[in-house]
Protein backbone atom coordinates (compact mmCIF):
# COMPACT_ATOMS: atom_id res chain seq x y z
CA UNK A 1 0.00 0.00 0.00
CA UNK A 2 1.09 3.03 -1.10
CA UNK A 3 1.57 6.55 1.39
CA UNK A 4 -0.85 8.14 -0.66
CA UNK A 5 -3.43 5.24 0.26
CA UNK A 6 -2.66 5.19 3.37
CA UNK A 7 -3.27 8.87 4.03
CA UNK A 8 -6.65 8.58 2.03
CA UNK A 9 -8.04 5.76 4.03
CA UNK A 10 -7.47 7.33 7.20
CA UNK A 11 -8.93 10.62 5.89
CA UNK A 12 -11.93 8.42 5.03
CA UNK A 13 -11.90 6.77 8.51
CA UNK A 14 -11.62 10.60 10.10
CA UNK A 15 -14.94 11.29 8.37
CA UNK A 16 -16.75 8.78 9.48
CA UNK A 17 -15.77 9.22 13.01
CA UNK A 18 -16.76 13.27 12.76
CA UNK A 19 -20.37 11.51 11.26
CA UNK A 20 -20.56 10.19 14.73
CA UNK A 21 -19.20 12.14 16.85
CA UNK A 22 -20.61 16.21 16.43
CA UNK A 23 -18.07 17.41 19.35
CA UNK A 24 -15.94 17.50 16.34
CA UNK A 25 -18.10 20.13 14.40
CA UNK A 26 -18.75 21.34 17.51
CA UNK A 27 -15.04 22.41 18.63
CA UNK A 28 -14.06 23.65 15.45
CA UNK A 29 -17.10 25.66 12.79
CA UNK A 30 -19.41 26.05 15.60
CA UNK A 31 -17.09 27.55 17.96
CA UNK A 32 -14.69 29.91 15.38
CA UNK A 33 -18.18 30.80 13.76
CA UNK A 34 -19.18 32.02 17.50
CA UNK A 35 -15.73 33.79 18.15
CA UNK A 36 -15.71 35.56 14.70
CA UNK A 37 -19.42 36.42 15.13
CA UNK A 38 -18.73 37.99 18.98
CA UNK A 39 -15.53 40.14 18.17
CA UNK A 40 -16.94 41.27 14.87
CA UNK A 41 -19.75 42.91 16.88
CA UNK A 42 -17.99 43.57 20.62
CA UNK A 43 -17.14 46.37 18.71
CA UNK A 44 -19.58 46.91 16.01
CA UNK A 45 -19.26 51.06 16.34
CA UNK A 46 -15.09 50.64 15.80
CA UNK A 47 -14.54 52.92 19.38
CA UNK A 48 -16.74 52.83 22.14
CA UNK A 49 -18.95 55.34 22.82
CA UNK A 50 -20.99 56.80 25.83
CA UNK A 51 -18.53 55.64 28.39
CA UNK A 52 -20.20 56.67 31.75
CA UNK A 53 -18.16 59.75 33.46
CA UNK A 54 -19.70 61.10 37.10
CA UNK A 55 -19.61 65.02 37.59
CA UNK A 56 -19.93 66.25 40.95
CA UNK A 57 -20.20 70.61 39.86
CA UNK A 58 -19.28 72.33 42.60
CA UNK A 59 -19.07 75.66 41.26
CA UNK A 60 -22.23 76.02 39.21
CA UNK A 61 -20.20 78.98 37.34
CA UNK A 62 -20.27 79.17 33.03
CA UNK A 63 -17.23 77.80 32.99
CA UNK A 64 -17.64 74.49 34.69
CA UNK A 65 -21.00 74.09 32.81
CA UNK A 66 -19.31 74.72 29.74
CA UNK A 67 -16.94 72.04 30.34
CA UNK A 68 -19.41 69.55 31.15
CA UNK A 69 -21.34 70.17 28.12
CA UNK A 70 -18.40 70.02 26.06
CA UNK A 71 -17.22 66.60 27.57
CA UNK A 72 -20.53 65.14 27.49
CA UNK A 73 -20.47 65.94 23.47
CA UNK A 74 -16.94 64.18 22.94
CA UNK A 75 -17.76 60.39 21.47
CA UNK A 76 -16.30 58.88 24.18
CA UNK A 77 -17.61 60.39 27.43
CA UNK A 78 -21.08 60.63 28.63
CA UNK A 79 -21.53 62.78 31.47
CA UNK A 80 -23.72 61.50 34.42
CA UNK A 81 -24.32 64.63 37.43
CA UNK A 82 -24.23 64.19 40.53
CA UNK A 83 -24.92 66.54 43.89
CA UNK A 84 -22.75 64.60 46.24
CA UNK A 85 -19.35 63.17 46.18
CA UNK A 86 -20.28 60.17 47.92
CA UNK A 87 -23.48 59.47 45.63
CA UNK A 88 -20.79 59.24 42.79
CA UNK A 89 -18.61 56.99 44.58
CA UNK A 90 -20.79 54.36 45.73
CA UNK A 91 -21.52 54.46 41.56
CA UNK A 92 -17.97 54.23 40.68
CA UNK A 93 -17.52 51.29 42.92
CA UNK A 94 -20.45 49.81 42.05
CA UNK A 95 -19.22 49.90 38.48
CA UNK A 96 -21.96 52.08 37.00
CA UNK A 97 -19.80 54.73 36.08
CA UNK A 98 -15.88 54.57 35.27
CA UNK A 99 -14.31 57.87 36.54
CA UNK A 100 -15.56 61.00 38.72
CA UNK A 101 -14.84 64.30 38.08
CA UNK A 102 -14.84 66.85 40.93
CA UNK A 103 -14.93 70.62 39.76
CA UNK A 104 -13.98 72.64 43.18
CA UNK A 105 -15.83 75.24 44.65
CA UNK A 106 -14.64 78.70 43.25
CA UNK A 107 -13.34 77.27 40.15
CA UNK A 108 -14.22 79.67 37.82
CA UNK A 109 -13.02 82.56 40.25
CA UNK A 110 -9.91 81.27 40.67
CA UNK A 111 -9.15 80.58 37.08
CA UNK A 112 -9.74 84.24 36.22
CA UNK A 113 -7.66 85.37 39.03
CA UNK A 114 -4.66 83.25 38.09
CA UNK A 115 -4.42 80.91 40.83
CA UNK A 116 -4.73 77.55 39.44
CA UNK A 117 -7.63 75.85 41.14
CA UNK A 118 -6.98 71.88 41.50
CA UNK A 119 -9.11 69.91 39.16
CA UNK A 120 -9.55 66.18 40.88
CA UNK A 121 -10.64 63.12 38.56
CA UNK A 122 -10.70 59.91 39.83
CA UNK A 123 -10.22 56.80 37.79
CA UNK A 124 -11.31 53.29 38.24
CA UNK A 125 -8.47 51.32 37.07
CA UNK A 126 -10.16 47.86 37.28
CA UNK A 127 -12.11 48.57 33.95
CA UNK A 128 -8.66 48.82 32.12
CA UNK A 129 -9.90 49.87 29.09
CA UNK A 130 -12.88 51.83 30.16
CA UNK A 131 -10.89 53.63 32.91
CA UNK A 132 -8.01 54.62 30.33
CA UNK A 133 -10.76 56.00 27.64
CA UNK A 134 -12.58 58.19 30.30
CA UNK A 135 -8.92 59.76 31.21
CA UNK A 136 -8.28 60.62 28.13
CA UNK A 137 -11.21 62.30 27.52
CA UNK A 138 -11.15 63.93 30.65
CA UNK A 139 -7.47 65.08 30.15
CA UNK A 140 -7.97 66.17 26.69
CA UNK A 141 -11.04 68.70 27.81
CA UNK A 142 -8.92 69.99 30.91
CA UNK A 143 -5.92 70.95 28.56
CA UNK A 144 -8.29 72.39 26.03
CA UNK A 145 -10.30 74.36 28.90
CA UNK A 146 -7.04 75.55 30.28
CA UNK A 147 -6.37 76.68 26.48
CA UNK A 148 -9.66 78.15 26.45
CA UNK A 149 -9.20 80.63 29.57
CA UNK A 150 -5.62 81.71 28.46
CA UNK A 151 -6.49 82.69 24.68
CA UNK A 152 -9.31 84.97 26.55
CA UNK A 153 -6.53 86.43 28.84
CA UNK A 154 -4.54 86.88 26.14
CA UNK A 155 -7.02 88.61 23.88
CA UNK A 156 -7.64 90.94 27.06
CA UNK A 157 -4.27 92.30 27.20
CA UNK A 158 -4.05 92.89 23.84
CA UNK A 159 -2.02 89.84 22.09
CA UNK A 160 -2.92 89.39 18.26
CA UNK A 161 -4.94 86.46 17.08
CA UNK A 162 -1.95 85.57 14.81
CA UNK A 163 -0.01 85.38 17.73
CA UNK A 164 -2.18 83.19 20.58
CA UNK A 165 -1.88 80.08 18.90
CA UNK A 166 1.71 80.17 18.66
CA UNK A 167 1.87 81.27 22.04
CA UNK A 168 -0.89 78.45 23.41
CA UNK A 169 0.89 75.52 21.56
CA UNK A 170 4.52 76.72 20.46
CA UNK A 171 4.96 72.91 18.71
CA UNK A 172 2.32 71.62 16.48
CA UNK A 173 1.69 67.76 16.30
CA UNK A 174 1.52 66.10 12.98
CA UNK A 175 -0.15 62.42 13.75
CA UNK A 176 0.01 59.57 11.15
CA UNK A 177 -1.75 56.90 12.87
CA UNK A 178 -0.29 54.13 10.40
CA UNK A 179 -2.74 51.29 9.87
CA UNK A 180 -5.85 52.12 11.51
CA UNK A 181 -5.96 55.79 11.01
CA UNK A 182 -9.97 55.58 12.44
CA UNK A 183 -8.51 54.02 15.82
CA UNK A 184 -11.20 51.18 14.71
CA UNK A 185 -10.97 48.80 17.89
CA UNK A 186 -12.28 46.21 16.26
CA UNK A 187 -9.62 46.57 13.78
CA UNK A 188 -7.25 46.28 15.91
CA UNK A 189 -8.51 43.56 18.26
CA UNK A 190 -9.97 41.17 16.03
CA UNK A 191 -7.10 41.08 13.38
CA UNK A 192 -5.23 39.07 16.52
CA UNK A 193 -8.17 37.35 18.64
CA UNK A 194 -9.62 35.74 16.01
CA UNK A 195 -6.63 33.87 14.61
CA UNK A 196 -5.60 33.20 18.13
CA UNK A 197 -8.94 31.61 18.82
CA UNK A 198 -8.23 29.60 15.65
CA UNK A 199 -4.44 28.80 16.86
CA UNK A 200 -6.25 27.66 19.94
CA UNK A 201 -8.82 25.56 18.53
CA UNK A 202 -6.68 24.14 16.16
CA UNK A 203 -4.37 22.23 19.06
CA UNK A 204 -7.44 21.51 21.28
CA UNK A 205 -9.11 19.90 18.50
CA UNK A 206 -6.20 17.58 17.07
CA UNK A 207 -4.85 17.19 20.57
CA UNK A 208 -8.10 15.51 21.21
CA UNK A 209 -8.10 13.46 17.49
CA UNK A 210 -4.82 11.98 18.46
CA UNK A 211 -5.63 11.37 22.06
CA UNK A 212 -9.19 9.72 21.23
CA UNK A 213 -7.12 6.89 19.63
CA UNK A 214 -5.89 5.90 22.88
CA UNK A 215 -8.85 6.82 25.24
CA UNK A 216 -11.06 5.18 23.43
CA UNK A 217 -8.59 2.36 22.96
CA UNK A 218 -8.78 2.68 18.67
CA UNK A 219 -5.88 3.38 17.88
CA UNK A 220 -4.53 -0.16 17.58
CA UNK A 221 -6.91 -0.32 14.81
CA UNK A 222 -5.95 3.04 13.47
CA UNK A 223 -2.15 1.51 12.78
CA UNK A 224 -3.35 -1.33 11.52
CA UNK A 225 -5.58 0.23 8.97
CA UNK A 226 -2.21 1.96 7.68
CA UNK A 227 0.31 -1.04 8.18
CA UNK A 228 1.54 -0.03 11.18
CA UNK A 229 2.80 3.54 9.82
CA UNK A 230 2.21 5.82 12.44
CA UNK A 231 3.85 8.84 10.11
CA UNK A 232 1.18 7.61 7.58
CA UNK A 233 -1.46 7.66 10.50
CA UNK A 234 -1.03 11.12 11.55
CA UNK A 235 -0.02 12.52 7.86
CA UNK A 236 -3.76 11.75 7.60
CA UNK A 237 -5.55 13.18 10.22
CA UNK A 238 -3.81 16.54 9.92
CA UNK A 239 -4.21 16.31 6.14
CA UNK A 240 -7.80 16.71 6.71
CA UNK A 241 -7.65 19.00 9.64
CA UNK A 242 -5.60 21.09 7.62
CA UNK A 243 -8.08 21.46 4.98
CA UNK A 244 -11.01 21.90 7.82
CA UNK A 245 -8.87 25.04 9.25
CA UNK A 246 -7.38 26.82 6.38
CA UNK A 247 -11.13 26.87 4.74
CA UNK A 248 -12.34 28.70 8.03
CA UNK A 249 -9.23 30.57 8.21
CA UNK A 250 -9.74 31.75 4.77
CA UNK A 251 -13.36 32.65 5.27
CA UNK A 252 -12.72 34.54 8.13
CA UNK A 253 -9.64 36.62 6.55
CA UNK A 254 -12.31 37.34 3.43
CA UNK A 255 -14.85 38.85 6.12
CA UNK A 256 -12.42 40.82 7.79
CA UNK A 257 -10.40 42.53 4.69
CA UNK A 258 -13.29 42.25 1.89
CA UNK A 259 -16.58 42.67 3.98
CA UNK A 260 -15.94 44.57 6.81
CA UNK A 261 -12.86 46.66 4.96
CA UNK A 262 -10.37 46.32 7.84
CA UNK A 263 -7.18 48.03 6.56
CA UNK A 264 -4.96 45.70 4.88
CA UNK A 265 -2.01 47.98 2.92
CA UNK A 266 -0.69 44.08 1.24
CA UNK A 267 -2.75 41.40 -1.02
CA UNK A 268 -5.25 39.22 0.34
CA UNK A 269 -3.75 36.32 -1.03
CA UNK A 270 -0.51 37.08 1.55
CA UNK A 271 -2.56 37.04 4.30
CA UNK A 272 -3.84 33.67 2.65
CA UNK A 273 -0.78 32.40 2.89
CA UNK A 274 0.02 33.55 6.14
CA UNK A 275 -3.21 31.75 7.58
CA UNK A 276 -2.15 28.20 5.68
CA UNK A 277 0.94 28.30 7.82
CA UNK A 278 -0.32 29.45 11.06
CA UNK A 279 -2.39 26.13 10.85
CA UNK A 280 -0.05 23.42 9.83
CA UNK A 281 2.27 25.69 12.04
CA UNK A 282 -0.23 25.05 15.26
CA UNK A 283 -1.16 21.36 14.00
CA UNK A 284 2.88 20.56 14.63
CA UNK A 285 2.55 22.01 18.05
CA UNK A 286 -0.32 19.87 18.61
CA UNK A 287 1.36 16.64 17.56
CA UNK A 288 4.46 17.63 20.04
CA UNK A 289 2.10 18.11 22.60
CA UNK A 290 0.79 14.69 22.31
CA UNK A 291 3.41 12.60 21.08
CA UNK A 292 5.09 14.11 24.79
CA UNK A 293 2.22 13.47 26.87
CA UNK A 294 -0.23 10.91 25.03
CA UNK A 295 -2.99 11.05 27.89
CA UNK A 296 -5.66 12.97 26.18
CA UNK A 297 -6.58 14.79 29.19
CA UNK A 298 -3.15 15.91 29.96
CA UNK A 299 -2.31 16.76 26.79
CA UNK A 300 -5.51 19.08 26.15
CA UNK A 301 -4.58 20.66 29.60
CA UNK A 302 -1.05 21.74 28.32
CA UNK A 303 -2.85 22.88 25.05
CA UNK A 304 -4.97 25.08 26.54
CA UNK A 305 -2.81 26.45 28.39
CA UNK A 306 -0.34 27.13 25.61
CA UNK A 307 -2.97 28.85 23.63
CA UNK A 308 -3.97 30.79 25.94
CA UNK A 309 -0.54 32.35 27.06
CA UNK A 310 -0.02 32.45 23.54
CA UNK A 311 -2.53 35.44 23.18
CA UNK A 312 -0.71 36.87 25.82
CA UNK A 313 2.78 36.65 24.29
CA UNK A 314 2.32 37.55 20.85
CA UNK A 315 2.98 41.04 21.02
CA UNK A 316 0.10 42.94 19.91
CA UNK A 317 -1.30 44.28 23.13
CA UNK A 318 2.25 44.34 24.84
CA UNK A 319 4.98 45.12 23.11
CA UNK A 320 7.54 42.34 22.62
CA UNK A 321 10.27 44.89 23.29
CA UNK A 322 8.57 45.95 26.69
CA UNK A 323 8.66 42.35 28.02
CA UNK A 324 11.03 40.70 30.80
CA UNK A 325 14.06 39.84 29.33
CA UNK A 326 13.10 36.03 29.97
CA UNK A 327 10.10 36.13 28.29
CA UNK A 328 11.08 37.86 25.23
CA UNK A 329 12.85 34.32 24.02
CA UNK A 330 9.51 32.18 25.02
CA UNK A 331 7.74 34.59 22.44
CA UNK A 332 9.53 32.73 19.36
CA UNK A 333 7.32 29.21 21.02
CA UNK A 334 4.60 30.51 19.37
CA UNK A 335 2.85 30.48 15.77
CA UNK A 336 0.50 33.33 16.62
CA UNK A 337 3.83 35.76 17.23
CA UNK A 338 5.07 34.98 14.15
CA UNK A 339 1.80 35.45 12.25
CA UNK A 340 1.34 38.50 14.25
CA UNK A 341 4.79 40.09 12.61
CA UNK A 342 3.79 38.67 9.16
CA UNK A 343 0.51 40.42 9.50
CA UNK A 344 2.40 43.60 10.36
CA UNK A 345 4.67 43.89 7.32
CA UNK A 346 1.55 42.52 5.35
CA UNK A 347 -1.33 44.52 6.35
CA UNK A 348 0.40 47.64 8.14
CA UNK A 349 3.10 48.08 6.05
CA UNK A 350 2.32 46.80 2.57
CA UNK A 351 5.59 44.99 2.52
CA UNK A 352 6.90 42.65 0.13
CA UNK A 353 8.50 38.94 0.54
CA UNK A 354 11.74 40.25 1.53
CA UNK A 355 10.64 42.06 4.52
CA UNK A 356 8.68 38.92 5.83
CA UNK A 357 10.32 35.79 4.93
CA UNK A 358 11.69 35.08 7.95
CA UNK A 359 7.71 34.50 9.44
CA UNK A 360 7.82 31.95 6.78
CA UNK A 361 10.26 30.27 7.58
CA UNK A 362 10.03 30.69 11.13
CA UNK A 363 6.31 29.00 10.88
CA UNK A 364 7.89 26.08 8.45
CA UNK A 365 10.70 24.99 11.07
CA UNK A 366 7.40 24.48 13.43
CA UNK A 367 6.51 21.48 10.24
CA UNK A 368 9.60 19.75 12.17
CA UNK A 369 8.24 19.63 15.79
CA UNK A 370 6.24 15.96 15.16
CA UNK A 371 9.22 14.28 13.74
CA UNK A 372 10.72 14.49 17.32
CA UNK A 373 7.70 12.40 18.89
CA UNK A 374 5.74 10.40 16.52
CA UNK A 375 8.11 6.85 17.30
CA UNK A 376 7.33 7.62 20.84
CA UNK A 377 3.34 8.44 19.43
CA UNK A 378 3.55 5.43 17.78
CA UNK A 379 4.56 3.07 20.24
CA UNK A 380 1.62 4.76 22.70
CA UNK A 381 -0.49 3.40 20.09
CA UNK A 382 0.83 -0.17 19.54
CA UNK A 383 1.36 -0.63 23.32
CA UNK A 384 -1.52 1.56 24.96
CA UNK A 385 0.52 1.32 27.91
CA UNK A 386 -0.82 5.24 29.16
CA UNK A 387 -3.87 6.02 31.00
CA UNK A 388 -7.06 6.34 28.94
CA UNK A 389 -9.40 7.69 31.56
Amino acid sequence: MTFLKKIDKVIRREIRIWARRPIYFLGSVAVMAFCTVFYLTFLQEGVPSDVPIAVVDRDGSSISRNFCRQLDATQLGKVVHYSTFAEAEADLQGGRVTSICLIPEGFARDIQAQRQPTFSFYINGLYFLGGSLAWKDILTMVNLTAGAVQREVLQMKGVPESQIYGLLRPVDIDIHQIGNPTMNYGAYLANMMIPGMLQMVVIIVLIYSLGAELKYGTSRHLLEAVDHDIYAAVSGKMALYTVLFTLIGWTIEVILYKWMHFPLAGSLSEMLLGCLLLVVASESVAVLIIGCVPVCRFALSIGALYSVLGLSLTGFTLPVEAMPAGLRGLTAMYPLRHYYDLYVQVGIFGSGFGEWYPQVIALLLFCFLPFLVLPRLGRAYTYLDYERN
